[in-house]
């Protein structure tokens, strides 16, 4: 089944160069020229992956990518001519899963995607489908999070750090490590989006985030109380 992309991007060309190479991959690709179309576009359409511009008319993309995540936990990409560390803590604040700066290379951003899906369909590594730890289920076929029966919300990015916790139980994981596992080799942003992302983690675990400990000095480590 081929994956499908929401390009929310107002320079045309952009748009275009962009989405020839996700077609050449077998993405079905749809785009949207300013920030209210891409969300009117999102309430019609279920899309796998959102590629968001920053600066653009109508409505900028921190605005969108706020008001979709109070809605949607679908990844997103953003892109921006700003490279500012404290822009880039802003857009994995308000739950952006990755981030390309302008001018960007149209085949890299394709592989960022795809590497980025894989860890969010869990395909990446052979573990099984269902994670139990406390209250705490994981169903990475379906990659969804429940605690004590219930459903809970998480973004792309969440989702992926939580799972990477649970599968290195009982290890004392540095923040450089999981900055690395979870947003890539080649992010160098800032290592308190490592912290951020664990804050609203544990806010969004309630009494369950007790198995994300954290070490002093050292990093994090997820451990499950019997």
């Amino acid at each position: 089944m081929d994956r499908k992309v929401l390009l929310i991007e107002d320079e045309s060309l952009i748009r275009e160069i962009v989405a020839d190479y996700f077609k050449r991959e077998q993405w079905i690709v749809y785009e949207a020229e300013n920030g209210l179309q891409g969300l009117e576009m999102m309430e019609k359409l279920d899309v796998d992956l959102i590629i968001l511009d920053i600066l653009m008319p109508e409505l900028d993309g921190w605005a969108v990518c706020k008001r979709i995540r109070a809605q949607s936990a679908v990844p997103i990409i953003m892109l921006t001519a700003k490279s500012e560390d404290d822009d880039k803590m802003l857009g994995f604040e308000l739950g952006a899963d990755d981030y390309v700066t302008k001018p960007f290379s149209p085949k890299v951003l394709v592989a960022r995607a795809v590497s980025l899906m894989k860890r969010v369909e869990g395909t990446v590594g052979k573990e099984e489908h269902l994670l139990n730890f406390g209250k705490i289920s994981i169903h990475r076929r379906s990659h969804r999070v429940e605690v004590d029966g219930q459903e809970i919300e998480l973004t792309a990015k969440e989702y992926e750090l939580l799972l990477y916790l649970s599968r290195n139980e009982g290890i004392v994981l540095s923040r450089e490590t999981i900055l690395d596992h979870v947003w890539g080799f080649d992010y160098f942003g800032d290592l308190r989006v490592v912290d951020t992302h664990i804050k609203k983690l544990r806010g969004k675990l309630g009494d369950e985030a007790r198995h994300i400990r954290t070490v002093i000095r050292s990093g994090y480590k997820f451990e499950e109380e019997r």
